[in-house]
């Protein structure tokens, strides 16, 4: 049993919790609990570590009996968790490697644009897999998506929905558009509300930073703008929520075809 912190293998998951860049050099991050664990693909897994006192789940169990593991002490897990109540089991991951050529080959896209909030990069993930999205694609200056924080709210759906991250969003619209993908951003001089435009065919979603929105030169290269139609004095919503309204609309025109 693990029973300090100074274990290498300790050490490691540690810097993997804070630090991006080091996630980025080792191309690994942290599942942190029962149901990331054992939604992680097997070719991706790389080791599972679980607390001295950790009880799993019934249906659980037999996976757990399946996989090698390390246990660590009840102290030791508690420094290793970024929870306030650790479930007792997490796993060391692989990042997939991801190209945007296979991502573009699908229908419907988000594209973000500089999103800082870690929990509504998790939601737009869970909520992409729900609507059926076949890609999301970041630039660089968004939140990590390995951010623990994220990792936990795409409640599994970080394995399911293709992503990768872009140097250069403008460069990337351009050959989206140019393989004849549309590209709508929610912006308040759209003329048309979102649920008057036409989704049906390949297209994607441009969704900006959570405080200044969609930049003046990203926006400039959407193929249409729309409208989010608001009572009261609300000039915008939540990232997240926004995202969430124009994916599902799409899902729903997408369902008569």
């Amino acid at each position: 049993m693990i029973s300090s912190l100074s274990n290498p293998q300790m050490k490691h998951i540690v810097q993997l919790q804070k630090k991006s860049r080091y996630r980025n050099e080792q191309r690994q991050f942290v599942a942190e609990g029962q149901r990331m664990v054992l939604e992680t693909p097997e070719d991706l897994l790389v080791k599972v570590y679980i607390s001295e006192d950790f009880a799993p789940e019934p249906e659980a169990a037999g996976w757990i009996r399946a996989h090698s593991r390390e246990v660590v002490s009840s102290k030791v897990f508690k420094e290793l968790s970024q929870t306030q109540t650790p479930q007792g089991i997490l796993a060391v991951v692989r990042m997939a490697e991801r190209d945007l050529k296979h991502i573009l080959k699908g229908r419907t896209f988000l594209l973000l644009e500089t999103l800082q909030d870690p929990g509504n990069l998790g939601t737009i993930l869970r909520t992409a897999e729900g609507a059926g999205v076949d890609g999301v694609i970041l630039n660089r200056t968004c939140v990590d998506i390995y951010n623990p924080k994220v990792v936990r709210s795409t409640m599994g759906s970080l394995y399911r929905v293709p992503f990768v991250y872009v140097d250069d969003l403008g460069a990337t619209i351009g050959q989206m558009k140019a393989g004849g993908i549309r590209l709508f951003a929610a912006h308040l001089r759209g003329k048309k509300n979102y649920y008057d435009a036409d989704f049906t065919g390949r297209c994607g979603f441009i969704i900006g930073n959570e405080a200044n929105g969609i930049t003046d030169e990203t926006a400039a290269l959407a193929t249409e703008y729309v409208r989010i139609p608001m009572a009261g004095k609300l000039e915008s919503l939540n990232a997240a929520m926004a995202a969430g309204i124009l994916m599902y609309e799409s899902a729903r025109q997408r369902s008569k075809y």
